[in-house]
């Protein structure tokens, strides 16, 4: 009688890569010694980053550990919570509140733009005095192990949306750092404000930057961003931000 294990190797790949990736490790490996061969071979992985959108050829070369690689592509998400002013004020810590304080509108609000991506619907607005708000993100919690973070380095990438009104001037800034287990900067990612000048177009333009190659020990990320109006007006003239997003893994389409 004709077994699963009498199966040829590569249908076997084929079979077992339509497995979740928890089974394959946690149960499929430990059933025999050849299951354990199967599921620790390249070409499954490989299969697998095929099935789920995450491979390209011009990946061949670049990707040293297919199942690292499509673990972390499985697992990607944004690391920064209420991105979008869903919840208020919630996960955000305010580090900076002047002039009428931070507040938060709907899209396009007045004198502006909607973001490209339509479901996002809220902004965070800031006033003629500095606003600052940040979070801390803590990897181990996301699920992001100091083996992993330091052996791999995957990379991370930081992006934001922020707008002008068009009646008024204002200025955006960003700080995002890798900090140590004791919160020591180990890498910082910290551009020159951005000035926009009164009667802009009011238009939602995004800045993003990756980490590579970063130390090893980062065990926290701290996201601040903000600014404020140029002319001082009482209200909420200044910079508008939404869609904040961290990320951890390669760079793929998906």
């Amino acid at each position: 009688m004709t077994t699963i294990g009498d199966l040829p190797e590569d249908v076997l790949v084929e079979l077992l890569s339509l497995l979740p990736a928890g089974d394959l490790l946690h149960r499929c490996r430990l059933v025999c010694t050849q299951w354990r061969y199967v599921v620790d071979l390249t070409t499954l992985w490989k299969r697998k980053c095929q099935r789920d959108g995450f491979y390209s050829q011009s990946l061949d070369r670049s990707v040293s550990d297919w199942k690292i690689f499509y673990m972390l592509c499985h697992s990607k998400k944004n690391l920064i919570k209420n991105p979008c002013a869903e919840e208020n004020f919630k996960h955000w810590t305010i580090d900076a509140n002047g002039g009428d304080r931070w507040r938060i509108e709907d899209l396009p609000g007045a004198h502006g733009n909607n973001t490209p991506d339509p479901a996002v619907h809220k902004y965070f607005v800031t006033s003629y005095g500095s606003c600052l708000k940040s979070q801390l993100i803590t990897l181990k919690t996301e699920g992001y192990f100091n083996q992993l973070m330091d052996e791999k380095r995957p990379e991370i990438t930081v992006k934001d949306w922020y707008a002008a009104r068009f009646d008024c001037g204002c200025r955006y800034e960003l700080t995002v750092r890798l900090l140590s287990e004791d919160y020591i900067v180990l890498e910082e990612f910290h551009p020159e404000p951005v000035v926009i000048e009164q009667w802009s177009d009011a238009r939602w333009r995004e800045i993003s930057h990756t980490f590579q190659n970063y130390p090893a020990g980062v065990r926290h990320i701290w996201f601040q961003h903000g600014g404020q109006d140029t002319q001082y007006w009482a209200g909420w003239y200044g910079i508008r931000v939404t869609n904040s997003s961290i990320t951890i893994g390669p760079l793929t389409s998906s």
